[in-house]
């Protein structure tokens, strides 16, 4: 079993697709790959450049319909031409974004992108209903010659393409970091009794922010392990409150009936099962 693990690891990488920044599995059989290896892959829209970022165990390939197939490592040739590309989207993104202001299109262009060996160029834009952009594809098919695609993305998926500096002064992580866009909810932020207010828990896209997600787990977990907020529990014949629970410093703020304010430590408290009553197993003297 750990020789075949150890195999799998050999052969299945995972790459990042440079336009967008996606990423995905890929078997790879050449030996000679290492990290930051720059190879050309099938994406979703076609043949296209993609970053090589490392070996996987067998556990991460479980998803086939991430893996994309390999095609070769990118030769000068190839970097090259997508280094003259990066240029002629420039160019692209300047003439499309006059012609949808010229046919009056409520959408926003994000970005262009010329697939390497193919007469396409992809345009993504952003939108907040569907928008008939046949007219513009006429336009543009005159003015590029060359076989056009539009593709309506969304807000998230426009930061990952993009880039940028996120509130805590990094990269963001949709761009940089996360392998790929995750769900987040109001509910994370609940969990780790982070302020509710929207401008402080979204990021640039308007959204959610990914980092929500990352200690998440861990606090549901943790939480799990002392008794919630608000609920009730005997002690030295006297109801205590439980007002606070702060589980990076493990302490969690009992009150009284009679007022009185006992700040004592998570691990003072236990119980049996999922669904049994909480017994506080230290001494009040000792608070």
């Amino acid at each position: 079993m750990e020789n075949s693990c150890a195999q799998a690891a050999v052969n299945m990488y995972r790459v990042k697709i440079l336009h967008s920044s996606e990423t995905h599995l890929c078997e790879i059989k050449n030996e000679g790959i290492s990290v930051d290896d720059w190879v050309m892959v099938t994406s979703r829209y076609g043949k296209d450049m993609a970053k090589v970022l490392g070996s996987v165990c067998c556990g991460e390939s479980k998803n086939e319909g991430e893996k994309q197939s390999f095609i070769r490592l990118a030769t000068e040739e190839d970097i090259e031409l997508f280094n003259k590309n990066l240029e002629k989207e420039k160019e692209a993104v300047r003439v499309c974004r006059e012609k949808v202001a010229s046919h009056k299109l409520d959408m926003k262009l994000v970005s262009a992108h010329y697939l390497p060996e193919e007469s396409k160029i992809l345009f993504f834009f952003t939108a907040d209903a569907r928008v008939d952009f046949r007219s513009l594809v006429k336009d543009l098919v005159t003015i590029f010659k060359m076989r056009i695609e539009l593709r309506q993305i969304g807000v998230r998926d426009e930061s990952r393409v993009l880039g940028g500096i996120a509130v805590c002064g990094r990269q963001y992580c949709c761009h940089n970091i996360t392998d790929r866009l995750q769900s987040v909810s109001i509910k994370m932020a609940k969990e780790q009794n982070l302020s509710l207010n929207s401008m402080k828990i979204s990021g640039p896209c308007g959204r959610l922010l990914c980092c929500l997600s990352y200690e998440y787990d861990f606090y549901k977990e943790e939480k799990r392990r002392v008794p919630s907020e608000g609920s009730r529990l005997k002690i030295a014949d006297a109801t205590f409150k439980v007002c606070d629970v702060n589980i990076q410093s493990r302490r969690v703020i009992l009150m009284g009936e009679d007022g009185r304010k006992v700040d004592t430590n998570a691990s003072k408290f236990s119980r049996d099962g999922d669904s049994g009553p909480w017994i506080f197993t230290g001494s009040l003297e000792d608070e």
